[in-house]
């Protein structure tokens, strides 16, 4: 099992930074092999919507994302933190997420269907986590659904969204126990998850020992 998690925020010690490591921490506590990717180290540049993915999946553009592609294949679930940056999720975080359209693929002649690669692949798993300075959710913007809506079309199932509000100057969210609280339950959650996923394709196995695991997916 390996959990990726990826902080949009280039405050390595600010608020988005403090949330999604507290998320990471029932799984550190449990020896599951983590990875924290912070954004800000890596030269990402936005997708360029060439389709040079097309056929490959792969993007074409050569910088640090290519650096993050294997992670992030590798990964059974990915945690996302982004602060709220006039509206939206902030600008390292955007160009995260829109260089994952290449494990976005769609049928030939019909680009209505289509099919993110984690899903093919059995699905995946994620949880999120947006920090907002103004005291109204509703000040968040779009900060939430611009990371579950790519995330839910590449195949992830969210299993937990966190909402912290008030957090501007560096540790303010240390301070709010609701969203310290929620931060390690989504985490707990996430794991049980995965746990259970375990579970479940041990069952499967013993269950109908003359399945492949390709027959397996399609039931």
């Amino acid at each position: 099992m390996k959990i990726m998690c990826v902080v949009g925020s280039r405050r390595k010690k600010g608020n988005t930074s403090i949330l999604t490591q507290e998320v990471l921490k029932p799984f550190e506590a449990q020896g599951v092999e983590t990875e924290l990717i912070f954004l800000g180290d890596y030269d990402i540049a936005g997708c360029s919507g060439c389709e040079g993915c097309r056929d490959s999946y792969k993007c074409l553009i050569n910088d640090d994302m290519q650096k993050l592609y294997p992670a992030l294949i590798k990964a059974d679930a990915l945690i996302l933190g982004s602060p709220t940056y006039f509206y939206n999720i902030s600008a390292d975080m955007k160009a995260f997420i829109d260089r994952c359209y290449c494990l976005e693929v769609f049928d030939e002649s019909d680009r209505s269907v289509w099919m993110g690669i984690s899903e093919a692949l059995g699905g995946k798993y994620a949880a999120v986590i947006a920090v907002c300075e103004q005291d109204n959710e509703e000040d968040m913007g779009f900060t939430v659904e611009a990371m579950v809506k790519p995330l839910e079309a590449l195949g992830y199932r969210i299993v937990s969204v966190v909402k912290a509000l008030h957090a501007f100057a560096e540790g303010d969210v240390s301070k709010n126990d609701r969203a310290m609280k929620e931060a390690e339950q989504a985490g707990e959650k996430l794991l049980k998850t995965l746990r259970l996923r375990e579970k479940i394709k041990n069952s499967i196995g013993k269950t109908f020992p003359g399945m492949t695991q390709g027959e397996k997916n399609l039931q």
